[in-house]
């Protein structure tokens, strides 16, 4: 039987998706129902960078279905810091896990690990290109906060270049009708032109701004912030003229929507001001915890388990 992985958000159709969306909510609804129902099987937490979000919420999805973890969270603390190549690495692993979960910083790495692996591997990041657990964990959120994912205007705001978040988040609900984009940035860190060739090229409405004003946030259903990255820049003066562009405060706050919920991928620098944290569109906190039952029901899709 072939082995599924996930590279993409695109690699799950929509009605895949929704189904997807809706094992998480059961999951969520319901927790004692799946708590024991990956008990024997592991998951490989494969990172060759840093991570607090994302890999804990990996091993705490297995853990929650009753499995164990293993694996290492930077990339000198495994066998790559000798020159293993990734190919050699996922064979080995697929001898120990039931599944990988892997973050790098070249993009591709993941897709090169699901063709020579003999478990499901899931594209944890990859360098600037695609992050397709955090794009299902934003689809859950928004999806639980609005009741839809279609018919919404959003504002993604900050690093829209690098930004491997907004990429795939532009590329899923492009899929939806109905839905439109405000894309808030410096002409240096505009979405990149597959990304805006393929809105093209779909009829998705979208306009690029450089000011995050109130006439900027008006209609917005959610407002999705991105921190500028540091490890993203070849230039620290780039990054240091750039890191201060979008702060989003109570003042910003007072003229935006009454019911425009802000997301965020996390971490956070300083795009967003403490001040925010207690405003109830604040939704980035719980945004997280959506990240753990998306990344269950993604365990369990992967691995075809079914709750009886």
């Amino acid at each position: 039987m072939a082995i599924r992985h996930l590279m993409s958000p695109l690699d799950f159709t929509v009605e895949e998706t929704e189904k997807l969306l809706d094992l998480a909510g059961d999951i969520e609804r319901h927790p004692e129902k799946y708590s024991r129902i990956c008990e024997g099987k592991r998951i490989a937490t494969l990172f060759y960078e840093p991570s607090t979000r994302t890999r804990l919420s990996f091993e705490a999805a297995m853990m929650n279905l009753g499995g164990k973890v293993l694996g290492f969270h930077s990339e000198d603390s495994s066998s790559a810091a000798k020159g293993e190549s990734v190919s050699d690495t996922i064979r080995i692993v697929s001898c120990y896990a039931d599944i990988a979960a892997m973050r790098h910083p070249k993009e591709g790495a993941p897709l090169v690990a699901s063709l020579k692996s003999g478990i499901p591997v899931i594209n944890a990041g990859d360098g600037g290109h695609q992050h397709p657990t955090q794009t299902l964990t934003d689809m859950l959120t928004i999806r639980s906060l609005k009741g839809r994912l279609d018919h919404l205007k959003i504002g993604l705001c900050g690093d829209l270049k690098f930004g491997r978040t907004v990429h795939s988040l532009i590329e899923s609900l492009s899929r939806y009708e109905g839905v439109s984009f405000v894309l808030i940035s410096p002409e240096e860190l505009r979405v990149p032109s597959y990304v805006r060739n393929g809105m093209l090229a779909k009829n998705i409405p979208f306009e690029e701004v450089v000011k995050l004003d109130e006439d900027t946030m008006s209609g917005l259903d959610i407002l999705y912030m991105t921190r500028v990255q540091r490890e993203r820049f070849f230039n620290e003066a780039d990054y240091v003229r750039m890191k201060d562009f979008y702060i989003l405060d109570r003042d910003k706050m007072d003229v935006a929507p009454k019911d425009m919920c802000v997301l965020h991928p996390l971490p956070r620098v300083n795009e967003i001001s403490v001040e925010v944290d207690d405003d109830p569109r604040a939704c980035y906190f719980r945004q997280a915890k959506y990240g753990v039952y998306a990344r269950m029901a993604l365990i369990l899709t992967l691995m075809e388990i079914e709750v009886k």
